[in-house]
């Protein structure tokens, strides 16, 4: 898929990337299509595009982590509610005010789930709570809120929103004839990539977390009740009656590379001795800035002094990787979510033994296996679940 290009601050892709890809993942099922008895897609939450009535982009979308409405931020946090998911300099809702001015032509403002979806389904203008909750969307409520109009958005852009899993309706017959599908196919409402990769895992009682240990640092914890804390960075999103509750910090696998090779790490993994903690207590950063459990654009990482034994700067950094995740975890708790009970691990740094168990002293709750790795499964999952209830 081609990557996002950055022109002026904006930070953009073509959709037809997108369909390039679901269209060379349906040829490749093309002998099983006809087997098909729902779909349903996930994606990244904050990417927008605006469209015209019949779904066709207007300009390229703008990405998840596109910051070209940053200096809209400060308009967002005066009327919206510090629980609301619209804050923070790559806030979609702070994109789509910029985007609506500039195509007042445009009918629908869609994520890049609902886009995908729609053009299944030949119905634009849905989405799912969970894509939604960004832009603005009260999960508590289940409604566009009146602050909206405080900030002057165009609620004929915004998408109706149903709970993910929700049956949308069935494939055109032209979509059903291009990849041999049944017509009877059902498009389900999806959900964001971090929900489906939650999903995807098996996890499933309150209490059970799961950890992404990525370039970033993200978690989040199944409860049954939702947690609200911006100024830590804590968020929730809708699971049917339960909540995922999680942040995602910028610790992690860009913090390591900023100071070790993928080949050095490799290399000294063996040689790692998890028993034996170093006691730095450090919380490393790739950079400026952190948003959970602390929120703190100012905060910075450079330990001094600086160890020049690598194996000993490597372990020193694995255990601050796996301090901020037991504090982010105990923070969840002490804002009112459900104790840990158990993890499950997805992302590269899952397959480091000895950072499995460092996290498992830290943490101390049982280490569980996930049941798979893809988010294409979790969303997968909500199709099956669409399909059995519609």
């Amino acid at each position: 898929m081609a990557a996002p290009v950055a022109v002026d601050g904006v930070l953009a892709q073509d959709p037809v990337v997108w369909w390039d890809a679901v269209t060379t993942v349906l040829d490749e099922l093309r002998p099983a299509a006809g087997r098909i008895a729902s779909l349903a897609v996930d994606g990244t939450s904050g990417t927008l595009l605006l469209a015209d009535a019949e779904g066709r982009p207007l300009a390229p979308a703008r990405m998840y982590n596109d910051a070209s409405g940053a200096a809209l931020a400060a308009r967002i946090k005066d009327v919206a509610p510090p629980e609301s998911g619209a804050h923070g300099a790559t806030s979609p809702l702070a994109r789509l005010l910029l985007m609506q001015a500039e195509h007042p032509g445009a009918r629908h403002a869609l994520h890049q789930a609902d886009w995908i979806a729609g053009r299944l389904l030949g119905r634009m203008g849905l989405s799912d709570a969970n894509n939604a909750l960004k832009l603005g969307y009260d999960p508590v409520r289940g409604t566009w809120p009146d602050w909206l109009d405080r900030l002057e958005v165009r609620r004929d852009l915004l998408p109706e929103v149903v709970a993910p899993g929700t049956p949308l309706g069935r494939v055109t017959p032209e979509m059903a004839e291009r990849f041999g599908l049944a017509p009877g196919c059902v498009v389900v409402a999806g959900t964001t990539d971090g929900c489906a990769s939650f999903l995807a895992t098996g996890a499933s009682a309150i209490g059970d977390g799961v950890t992404a240990l990525g370039t970033t640092l993200t978690l989040k914890l199944l409860s049954d009740t939702p947690v609200f804390a911006p100024a830590y960075g804590v968020y929730s999103h809708r699971l049917g009656e339960r909540w995922l509750v999680g942040g995602a910090s910028n610790s992690g696998g860009n913090a390591l590379l900023r100071f070790l090779s993928v080949e050095r790490m490799t290399a000294l993994t063996p040689l790692l001795r998890p028993e034996r903690p170093t006691g730095f207590g450090w919380h490393p950063l790739p950079g400026k800035g952190e948003r959970f459990p602390v929120a703190d654009p100012a905060l910075t990482f450079a330990p001094e002094p600086l160890p020049t034994d690598e194996l000993l700067l490597f372990q020193g950094l694995l255990e601050g990787i796996a301090e901020v995740e037991a504090r982010a975890y105990a923070l969840i708790r002490d804002l009112g979510g459900p104790p840990l009970r158990s993890v499950r691990t997805v992302g590269g740094g899952a397959a480091n033994p000895a950072w499995s168990a460092i996290r498992a002293r830290l943490l101390g709750v049982p280490m569980l296996k996930p049941a798979s790795l893809e988010a294409a499964y979790g969303t997968a999952l909500l199709a099956r679940e669409g399909h059995a209830h519609g």
